[in-house]
C-alpha cells in the first residue's frame, strides 16, 4: 500500500520509481558488496565442498536480488515546480529536498549495459561538503535524465542563477580541447601500467594456496619446468635469453594495460566551453557528460614525466568542489596536451596561462640534508651488513646511494613562485608537476617544522585548499624566515 499524498507532495510533483530494469542492473552494483562472499565460496569450492559452495551461491543471489528489489520499492523521487525531492530507504526513510538553485549541475553517465537499456544514472551536482553525493538517480531512462538535466538548467537560468543562456546553447561549436584516435593512442603509450600484474599478485595471495597457482612463487616455476618436458633443458641452458624474453613480455604488457587503460576511460574525449563552465565527455563503455562549474575550481595541476616533458606534452587536472562519480575532487580535464592546449583551457577559467619563463625559488639543499640524517640508523645496518655479509651489505649500500640520489634529483625540480596574486609550486623528478594555487583560493597556510627541520633552520609550507581528489599541496624545506614572510604574503592576497 503506497503512503498518503500530502499537499506538500503535490507540490513538488507525483511520485517517480527508477527504470524497471534497475532490477537488474542493481545486482552488478551489489556484487562489489560482498566479497567476503566470494571468498567464502571459493574456500568451499577448493574444499571440495561442492554442494555447499552450490548453496552459497544460491543464498548470495537472493540476498542480493531481495535488496535490490526493496531498494527500487522504496525509492521515489519527485520533481516540483523549485524542487527535486528525493525520498529513499528501506528501514530507515530520507526524504531530500534539493532546491533548484542549490543544483549547479546535472551529471549524466552511462554504463555499458546502461548504454545497451537506454538508461541513465543522473548525479545533481550541489557541492555539498563532507563528501557526501545529496541526490543520485541510479537508472532512469536516458529520455528523463536529459529532460531533467534541461530542466534544472532552464529552471537555474530564470531564477538568475547562470547567464541567460543554457550551457548546451553557448557551447562552442569547436571545442577547447579534443582527442583524435592518434592521441589517444599516444597517451596511451604514456601511461604504461603493469596493473594487470599488480591484480594478478593480489588474486594469487587471497586463491593462490587454495587453487595451487602463483607464478609469484619459485616452487610454482620449478614444478612446471619439471614438466616442461624437453623445453627444459633449453630453457636451463639459455636462462640469459629466457631473462631477456621476460622482461620483454613484461614491457609488453604494461604497453597493452595502458592502451587498454587510456581507451577505455578517455575514448571520444570532448571539453567544451558552455560559458559558465567546461562540459566534459568521454569513455567507451561507460560514458560520462559532466559539466565543471568555473567559480568552484580551486587549483590546477599541470603534469608531465622525463619523456612526455621532452616531447612538451601535458595533463591538465581540476581540482574543484564538484565530486566526480568515484567521490574526488580532482577532474582530468586534458590527458595529452601542449602548452598552448593548456593554456587556452586555464583561459576559459579566466585564469592566466602559465609564463613561458618561471622565476623558480629553489628550496633549500636541505631538503636532502635532513633526508641523510634520518638514515642514520640505515647506514649502521649497511655498515654492519658490509662486514658480515658483504654481498647484502653492498646491496644495502646501492640501495641507500639512489634513495639519495632520487633526492637530490628530487631537490633540483622543487621550487615556488610567485605569479601575480598565485602561488606555482614545482615538484617531483619523475613525476613532474606544477601546481597552480590562486590566493583568495587559499583557505589556509600551515607552517610546519620537526626536530630535524629545526636543527637546519627550515620549515614546511601546507596550503589547505576546498575540494578533495589532489595530494596536499605543499613546499618543503623552506628557510624559516623566508617560509613566514611566504605565509603573510600569501594571506594578505587572499584578505
Amino acid at each position: 500500500m503506497s503512503e498518503p499524498t500530502s499537499t506538500d507532495d503535490r507540490s513538488v510533483g507525483p511520485p517517480e520509481r527508477l527504470h524497471p530494469f534497475f532490477l537488474l542492473t542493481g545486482l552488478g552494483g551489489s556484487l562489489k558488496g560482498i566479497s567476503g562472499g566470494y571468498v567464502l565460496v571459493a574456500y568451499l569450492a577448493a574444499s571440495g565442498r561442492w554442494g555447499s559452495a552450490l548453496i552459497g551461491i544460491f543464498c548470495l543471489l537472493l540476498f542480493m536480488a531481495i535488496g535490490v528489489l526493496l531498494y527500487w520499492r522504496r525509492f521515489e523521487f519527485r520533481v516540483g515546480a523549485n524542487e527535486i525531492r528525493i525520498d529513499s530507504g528501506i528501514l530507515s526513510r530520507t526524504h531530500r529536498s534539493i532546491p533548484f538553485d542549490r543544483i549547479q549541475d546535472v551529471d549524466v553517465t552511462q554504463g555499458p549495459i546502461a548504454r545497451v537499456l537506454s538508461l541513465a544514472r543522473v548525479k545533481f551536482e550541489t557541492g555539498a561538503s563532507g563528501g557526501e553525493e545529496e541526490g543520485v538517480l541510479q537508472a532512469i531512462s536516458l529520455q528523463r535524465a536529459e529532460e531533467l538535466r534541461d530542466l534544472v538548467r532552464s529552471r537555474r537560468t530564470r531564477s538568475g542563477v547562470v547567464s541567460a543562456e543554457t550551457p548546451d546553447e553557448v557551447e562552442e561549436d569547436q571545442p577547447v580541447y579534443a582527442m583524435g584516435l592518434d592521441r589517444l593512442f599516444l597517451a596511451g603509450l604514456f601511461n604504461f601500467s603493469l596493473a594487470v600484474l599488480a591484480g594478478l599478485f593480489g588474486l594469487t595471495q587471497t586463491f593462490g594456496d587454495a587453487f595451487g597457482f602463483d607464478p609469484f612463487k619459485r616452487s610454482f616455476w620449478q614444478s612446471v619446468l619439471s614438466e616442461a618436458g624437453p623445453f627444459r633443458d633449453f630453457i636451463l641452458a639459455h636462462q640469459a635469453a629466457t631473462a631477456i624474453v621476460g622482461i620483454i613480455s613484461l614491457i609488453f604488457i604494461g604497453v597493452v594495460t595502458g592502451l587498454v587503460r587510456t581507451t577505455l576511460r578517455e575514448f571520444g574525449f570532448r571539453l567544451d566551453g558552455t560559458g559558465v563552465g567546461l562540459r566534459r565527455r568521454r569513455g567507451l563503455f561507460t560514458k560520462t557528460d559532466v559539466t565543471l562549474p568555473v567559480k568552484r575550481a580551486q587549483a590546477a595541476l599541470v603534469a608531465t614525466g622525463p619523456v612526455r616533458d621532452r616531447f612538451g606534452w601535458r595533463e591538465l587536472r581540476l581540482q574543484s568542489l564538484a565530486k566526480d562519480d568515484g567521490g574526488k575532487g580532482s577532474h582530468v580535464v586534458a590527458p595529452l596536451a601542449n602548452d598552448e592546449e593548456v593554456g587556452r583551457i586555464l583561459s576559459e577559467l579566466d585564469w592566466k596561462p602559465l609564463p613561458d619563463r618561471i622565476p623558480w625559488v629553489r628550496v633549500s639543499r636541505a631538503y636532502i640534508s635532513t633526508l641523510a640524517v634520518a638514515m642514520i640508523p640505515l647506514y649502521l645496518v649497511a655498515a654492519g651488513n658490509l662486514y658480515f655479509q658483504p654481498i647484502v651489505g653492498v646491496g644495502f649500500v646501492a640501495a641507500l646511494a639512489i634513495v639519495l640520489a632520487t633526492r637530490w634529483l628530487a631537490w633540483s625540480r622543487t621550487g615556488y613562485a610567485i605569479d601575480g596574486e598565485r602561488l606555482l609550486v614545482r615538484s617531483g623528478w619523475w613525476k613532474r608537476k606544477i601546481t597552480i594555487l590562486p590566493s583568495r583560493k587559499i583557505q589556509s597556510v600551515d607552517l610546519r617544522e620537526s626536530f630535524v627541520s629545526r636543527l637546519f633552520g627550515i620549515s614546511a609550507l601546507q596550503f589547505g585548499v576546498a575540494g578533495g581528489g589532489m595530494t596536499g599541496h605543499s613546499i618543503p624545506a623552506i628557510p624559516r624566515g623566508e617560509a613566514r614572510n611566504l605565509r603573510d604574503r600569501l594571506l594578505d592576497f587572499g584578505s
